[in-house]
């Protein structure tokens, strides 16, 4: 069973599917564009359990999750070539701006598509100026719609690898390995990706008709 946004508006996520993100994806597919799904991440330095079978009970230790490490990604529909920004501290309309420019950098040979979430640091004035000052067109995702953001299994993977059940003795170990993980995408983990991060959306309609 998995939770379901409450606020979410299954017409509004069917429509701008069909309407926009399936449309893009295929241009991108034909070459025709650099489709970006864009998303943060927030890393806290705290033990994630999953799951385990075991006779006896087992404990992990954990720290006190003051610390986070902060990943603002960009994740290649096509390619899932990946592009980031990180920090310790916060995430602001400033590492927004530094992701659009580094993917303006890396990227001038076809135009350059992002969809991203509707946070309010991604939607102000400054992002909004960077992104018509390097000609990057912005998509903004409906209100309460992580299903249709392709970056997020990405997200879910990483924890999944590197945190699930592990306790890092300091921050640094902690910020390390889930850099690593995340710069091994092509190489050690490209054949588990390619299959999570198929283009393929679904909307919340099946969980929202169940009584």
């Amino acid at each position: 069973m998995k939770a379901v946004p409450q606020k979410a508006d299954v017409a509004a996520q069917e429509a701008f599917k069909t309407a926009m993100v399936l449309p893009l994806v295929e241009q991108a597919q034909q070459g025709q564009l650099h489709l970006f799904f864009v998303d943060a991440a927030h890393f806290v330095k705290l033990t994630f359990l999953g799951y385990v079978y075991s006779l006896t009970a087992r404990f992990v230790k954990s720290s006190s999750g003051r610390q986070r490490f902060n990943v603002r990604g960009a994740l290649h529909a096509v390619t899932h070539e990946l592009v980031t920004v990180t920090n310790h501290t916060y995430l602001t309309a400033g590492s927004v701006c530094a992701l659009l420019e580094k993917l303006h950098a890396q990227f001038q040979d076809l135009p350059l598509v992002l969809v991203l979430d509707n946070a309010r640091y991604q939607k102000c004035r400054l992002v909004l100026e960077t992104a018509a000052r390097l000609n990057l067109q912005l998509v903004y995702l409906p209100p309460y719609s992580p299903n249709l953001n392709l970056i997020e299994r990405l997200w879910k993977f990483v924890k999944k690898k590197v945190l699930y059940n592990r306790f890092y003795e300091t921050y640094p170990a902690f910020h390390t390995a889930i850099s690593a993980c995340l710069s091994q995408t092509h190489t050690t983990h490209r054949d588990d990706l390619n299959s999570l991060l198929r283009p393929q959306f679904q909307t919340f309609e099946r969980a929202c008709s169940q009584p």
